[in-house]
């Protein structure tokens, strides 16, 4: 090979890293923000992604934020996508969509998905959602007033239940409301609980423990491991509205498919990056449900779950 040709050679072998780097950067960014585990958000939503064309690293780019379960750290983590420049953030639960919403009014915000996304403000209507925010709802505030007739017809007796709630929380106001509507269609009287700081946990299920509390119903955002450690402890039926949480020890839980409702977020990526306004997508409510209920919990508590409830139930825990 001739000099000239060699050193024309070499230098579009240079150039071409830099070129690669130049197109990486111009790849649409996403900004990921999350309440807790990556899993099996991460999963659902890429699959979701790569079945409209999209692999991340190639054509997409993504920034994972984590407040790992503390929300205090939620509105951090959403000013730094927001310095990031991030073309869109998805925000999975109300907490982490309220963090993004406060942080930038410009960016679009795809709830994946949301509890009740107009009862805590974040829209103006799931037809019209207006500002930078759409995506889809979990409908966990409606779902909440189900899981007290549920907990009826499992226990017939029940009279009292607590409703375990977050204050922090914005759902938490909708997510009461539910309770209470249901609770005085069907003659139960609800006691409720603030959970201000994992510290209090004890106090306050011991406070329950001398209310003769037939159940109690637990906030989905709420930390997990205590509960299920203290409801176990006082020998509580528990339901929430989170799957995980019947997988990890609770009574039941009955919720909108979170598997569904992380891919289908992939879907309004899609339309935005295509240049659909976020005021101009509908905010999508959940059509499929799930019904979790753990028997080995049932049988530990005393329970028999009625042969009409086990004909409903999606999935049993043995």
């Amino acid at each position: 090979m001739r000099r000239r040709e060699f050193i024309a050679a070499l230098g579009g072998v240079a150039a071409w890293p830099l070129a690669a780097r130049a197109q990486q950067i111009n790849l649409p960014k996403l900004g990921i923000l999350l309440v807790g585990n990556r899993e099996p958000f991460s999963r659902q939503f890429w699959a979701g992604l790569r079945e409209l064309g999209y692999i991340d690293g190639q054509n997409i780019q993504a920034e994972f934020r984590s407040a790992e379960g503390k929300l205090n750290l939620l509105p951090e983590l959403a000013a730094e996508l927001v310095r990031l420049k991030v073309d869109i953030i998805v925000a999975s639960e109300t907490p982490s969509v309220q963090a993004a919403k406060h942080a930038t009014s410009e960016i679009p915000i795809v709830m994946a998905p949301s509890g009740d996304p107009v009862g805590t403000g974040l829209i103006a209507s799931l037809a019209r959602p207006g500002g930078n925010v759409t995506g889809l709802s979990a409908a966990t505030a409606e779902l909440a007033g189900k899981s007290l007739e549920l907990i009826r017809e499992i226990i017939p007796t029940a009279n009292r239940v607590a409703a375990l709630a977050d204050p922090t929380n914005a759902f938490t106001k909708p997510f009461l409301e539910q309770i209470n509507l249901t609770a005085r269609a069907i003659g139960i009287e609800i006691e409720v609980a603030m959970l201000r700081g994992t510290e209090a946990f004890d106090a306050t299920f011991a406070e329950l423990a001398g209310k003769q509390i037939d159940a109690v119903i637990v906030q989905p955002t709420l930390p997990r491991a205590p509960i299920i450690g203290l409801v176990q402890k006082h020998r509580l039926p528990a339901v929430s509205g989170n799957r995980a949480f019947a997988d990890a020890g609770g009574l039941m839980s009955y919720a909108a498919s979170l598997a569904d409702r992380y891919r289908n977020a992939a879907s309004y990526v899609d339309k935005i990056l295509k240049g659909t306004k976020p005021s101009d997508l509908p905010v999508q409510q959940p059509t499929k449900f799930e019904l979790v209920i753990n028997l080995k919990t049932a049988k530990a508590l005393g329970l028999k779950i009625p042969p009409r409830i086990l004909a409903r139930t999606d999935e049993v825990i043995e």
